[in-house]
């Protein structure tokens, strides 16, 4: 991008170090000027529920960012995108596993069965008002064969994964049916950024064009 364009373009930051939402943002022409990770405690509260839980710590990135950037003279008058992704079971929300203990349940209970993958969206605009949008796919796993299980495992893509697999990898096969948003599972609903950003007054499009 030319400097002179770059130059008057809004600052946009993405609450987020995960580099999958990076790479789908970059899939959309949207170049993050800063990544700020927001640090939370991603627990449910008692009796929280998937939604409320997505919605929760979508937000509250949002808020921690935009507490960060008050300090970033830099990052001045930045647009900020977060979002927290929840894998669900019914109303049983699955670990992001850290260890294969975990994951192998998490497999055991998806196999052959559906489960919903929520995203709470905030986007931040540069007077600090928070827009939000819950955004739902449902998935459908075929029956996971004791191999498929092992050998998932095995690969250590499941790592820090909400659920414990990673749709746009090698779980891609175990996946019969998807109903809704493919980034949504990945990590982050581009068609809903795109909308918030673009309805807020950033050129979304910008990068789309033939600047050479």
């Amino acid at each position: 991008m030319p400097a002179e364009v770059k130059d008057w373009r809004p600052k946009l930051v993405l609450a987020s170090a995960s580099p999958r939402r990076l790479a789908l943002l970059q899939q959309i022409g949207l170049e993050p000027d800063a990544l700020l990770p927001c640090d939370l405690d991603e627990s449910p509260q008692k009796n929280e529920r998937p939604k409320a839980l997505a919605r929760r710590l979508g937000r509250e990135k949002a808020e921690k960012a935009l507490s960060v950037l008050k300090t970033r003279e830099d990052l001045a008058g930045a647009f900020i995108v977060a979002a927290d992704t929840v894998v669900a079971r019914g109303s049983r929300i699955l670990p992001k596993p850290e260890h294969v203990e975990e994951a192998a349940a998490c497999l055991r209970l998806l196999s052959g069965r559906q489960h919903r993958v929520y995203t709470g969206l905030a986007v931040v605009t540069p007077k600090g008002a928070i827009r939000e949008r819950l955004v739902e796919s449902r998935v459908v796993f075929k029956h996971l064969s004791r191999a498929d299980i092992e050998s998932y495992l095995a690969s250590g893509e499941w790592r820090g994964k909400a659920g414990g697999y990673a749709i746009q990898g090698r779980a891609g096969s175990f996946v019969i049916k998807l109903v809704g948003s493919f980034p949504n599972v990945v990590g982050l609903p581009l068609y809903e950024v795109q909308a918030l950003l673009g309805g807020e007054g950033y050129p979304v499009h910008l990068n789309w064009l033939n600047t050479v």
